[in-house]
């Protein structure tokens, strides 16, 4: 699929749009000036695949806890600001890689703007985060509809920052409805240039907020909008990272590798537990950096074609099982020793 052609932006070691790999974030849920557990989280998220981690400054302890944090860490840090700009100043000048503001509630636009000076003067770029929520009520009156003054906000906003001659911007605008996200971000992406932070706002719990996420996410990224990704989640922040990371590989946008694995629905013809053997050959691959296709299937005479295009697989037939490559069968097993027989032949490719 083709790329949004956007300017790029630096942010720490990394770089955010252009055609550089579409990068996932996440953000802490610990006082971030306890710094022995924000770290802590923030170990577990890099191991999980994190490549930008955001932090919440909501006091001058967090804002100076900034330091002592990215010296510890090898992923770019972002300090998200609400309404005082004197923190994201700080912030500034703690170290953050990049800050995240919303000029409708840092103070206006004055405001905006010594915050945008000291940027300039670090290097440092902002994102400018529009949510649904805080739209303001004027844009509300004058477009008559959401989307229509979420996306004129945002412009009003980028147009401010370049009469400032402040172009190291990251936009993000988030709805925690779908449709409204997806189209906020379709109008605002046909009028200018910049990088793209792409989530659904307060999405929710478990299934219902992955499936959310995915769709609005995915259906943006299909078209090829969107520079960079969050996936909020209400639970561990490490969460996150699962299914952005499998957002990206369903479309073949990952930059990681990870072992995909495949499998079938299951039907009458299965006589194996391929429901618990997909679930312990999926633990125990997630940790396997290798850029490989799994398939796990429950019929031995029509899985190993069906799945084919798999680079390694099993198949689970009545007290036995099949191990093929690229659907060619190499080893039959005990059903007992399938999921052992399996992961010994994906050691060694």
């Amino acid at each position: 699929m083709n790329r949004r052609d956007t300017r790029e932006v630096r942010i720490g070691d990394r770089i955010i749009g252009g055609n550089n790999p579409i990068l996932i974030q996440s953000m802490t849920n610990t006082k971030t000036e306890d710094v022995k557990k924000t770290l802590e989280q923030i170990h577990r998220l890099e191991e999980s695949g994190c490549e930008i981690v955001r932090v919440a400054v909501p006091t001058s302890k967090a804002a100076k806890a900034l330091g002592d944090l990215k010296s510890e860490i090898s992923i770019p840090l972002v300090a998200d600001i609400h309404y005082n700009p004197d923190l994201a100043i700080e912030s500034i000048k703690n170290g953050a890689d990049k800050i995240r503001i919303n000029p409708g509630n840092i103070g206006g636009l004055e405001e905006t703007k010594r915050v945008l000076e000291v940027a300039k003067d670090y290097g440092i770029p902002i994102r400018v985060g529009v949510n649904s929520g805080s739209v303001e009520e004027e844009l509300l009156q004058k477009t008559g509809n959401k989307t229509d003054a979420l996306v004129e906000s945002a412009l009003k906003y980028l147009n401010f920052f370049e009469k400032n001659n402040f172009n190291d911007l990251v936009f993000s605008l988030k709805a925690s409805s779908v449709p409204e996200m997806i189209e906020v971000n379709r109008k605002f992406a046909q009028t200018n240039n910049y990088p793209l932070h792409l989530g659904v706002t307060e999405a929710g719990v478990s299934d219902s907020a992955i499936i959310k996420s995915a769709v609005g996410i995915g259906s943006l990224l299909s078209e090829g909008i969107g520079d960079t990704i969050r996936v909020s989640l209400t639970g561990k922040p490490e969460d996150e990272i699962e299914v952005a990371r499998q957002i990206l590989e369903s479309l073949d946008l990952s930059n990681q590798n990870r072992v995909n694995i495949i499998s079938c629905p299951t039907c009458g013809r299965t006589n194996i537990d391929l429901i618990s053997i997909a679930n312990e050959v999926n633990e125990r691959l997630k940790n396997v950096n290798k850029d490989l296709t799994v398939a796990v299937m429950g019929c031995p005479v029509n899985g190993p074609g069906e799945a084919k295009d798999a680079d390694i697989g099993l198949a689970g037939g009545k007290g036995f099982g099949l191990i093929f490559k690229k659907g060619e069968v190499i080893k039959k097993v005990e059903e007992k020793d399938i999921i052992d027989s399996l992961m010994e032949e994906i050691e060694n490719l």
